[in-house]
């Protein structure tokens, strides 16, 4: 297997270094900022653009947009870049909080970050104003690789920071117009790089939680578009009764903390949708919160199936939740269609709606996802 990476010169498909035409996705913090300097040093002219997606009505909701584009401002006058917003507000509310909204209501845990790359930054943008340029650019911490002339996503060598779990969803033509600049980086060289250079936002915080809420707290938000749905909590192991939930939406399988029942600590394992109820079960470290084995009705692979025989079993390294570790397993593919998937040990909190995404043995490649049935 011919492997090559697709970052340290991210100029690729025959086109001369600087000749390509790049649109680079901006936001006002460092990442995108170190990410066209090094675009800036590569000898690319890149063409700037932050997508303006905000609240969907006027609220006291403390949004950094303002600051935001001001920060992008800036960085375009420092390096001589064109530089645009782009209003995605109704796509994005349409799309990617409809889509949370209602695995939210039916009782997933829905990931609205994996959606908005897929469905915006690298699906509307692409129909707005991307598909005028070669390439796309972003401060993702992300890596492609040639692998037989196809362009996979490749992980990054900074494990707390690798972004490809929020990348799984995303096609092959998506992955092959792609560019991560800071993707072979680790956040400390990405930090160390601005400082250098006295970017401006060289010591702002990364943000943190889904990138429409603000400060806004996710349940808070959950509420004001589905409201309240009051049903029993009971014990799994006896029945019993222990309490009153407001939603099941408001709760995740494998959920210990902000649940406010007495005598715990209890951790959520069940729900049962058409009963309104929602089991827990008592204990530091219940048997119940774990599961070895994990079912996706559908997978996404990225580039392609790596795995020319169907049914067989395959070694692969997965994520079912953004954490530096990669868990070890098995995979195939049952007569029915659907995927199984082995881990090797026990995992906490398998929760229905997450997405499960898959890698190679070595955790370089990202073979794409499934949402957990």
């Amino acid at each position: 297997m011919n492997t090559s990476n697709g970052n340290s010169s991210p100029h690729r498909g025959g086109a001369g270094r600087g000749s390509a035409s790049v649109a680079a996705l901006v936001s006002g913090g460092v990442d995108s900022a170190v990410s066209v300097y090094m675009l800036k040093e590569q000898g690319y002219d890149p063409h700037l653009f932050y997508i303006k997606i905000g609240p969907d009505r006027d609220t006291e909701w403390n949004c950094t947009s303002e600051e935001d584009v001001e920060i992008c401002r800036w960085l375009a006058k420092r390096f001589g870049c064109q530089f645009d917003v782009i209003d995605l507000h109704r796509q994005y509310w349409d799309m990617v909080v409809g889509y949370t909204m209602e695995k939210a209501r039916i009782g997933l845990t829905p990931n609205p970050d994996v959606m908005c790359n897929k469905l915006i930054k690298f699906g509307c943008f692409e129909q707005e104003a991307g598909k005028d340029f070669d390439f796309t650019a972003t401060g993702h911490y992300a890596q492609t690789a040639v692998v037989d002339g196809k362009t996979w996503l490749a992980t990054s060598p900074d494990p707390v920071k690798d972004q490809t779990d929020f990348l799984c969803q995303i096609d092959s033509l998506q992955v092959s117009k792609l560019m991560f600049p800071i993707g072979h980086l680790w956040k400390h060289e990405v930090r160390a790089i601005a400082e250098r250079e006295h970017l401006l936002n060289a010591q702002r915080k990364d943000s943190q939680g889904i990138c429409f809420l603000g400060d806004i707290d996710f349940r808070d938000y959950i509420k004001a578009h589905l409201g309240e749905n009051p049903g029993d909590v009971r014990e799994l192991e006896t029945g019993h009764k222990i309490g009153t939930h407001k939603g099941l939406w408001f709760y995740t399988i494998g959920q210990r903390k902000g649940l406010g029942f007495g005598g715990g600590p209890w951790f959520v394992v069940k729900k049962n949708l058409k009963r309104n109820i929602l089991f827990v079960s008592h204990g530091y470290d219940p048997e119940r919160v774990y599961k070895d084995h994990i079912r996706m009705d559908d997978f996404h692979f990225i580039t392609e199936n790596p795995w020319a025989v169907p049914q067989e079993t395959h070694p692969i390294t997965f994520k079912i939740r953004h954490t530096p570790e990669y868990l070890k397993g098995t995979i195939r593919q049952e007569d029915d269609g659907t995927w199984f998937l082995q881990a090797d040990e026990k995992i906490h909190g398998v929760a229905p709606g997450q997405f499960c995404v898959v890698y190679d043995e070595e955790h370089r490649l990202c073979y794409g996802s499934g949402e957990i049935s």
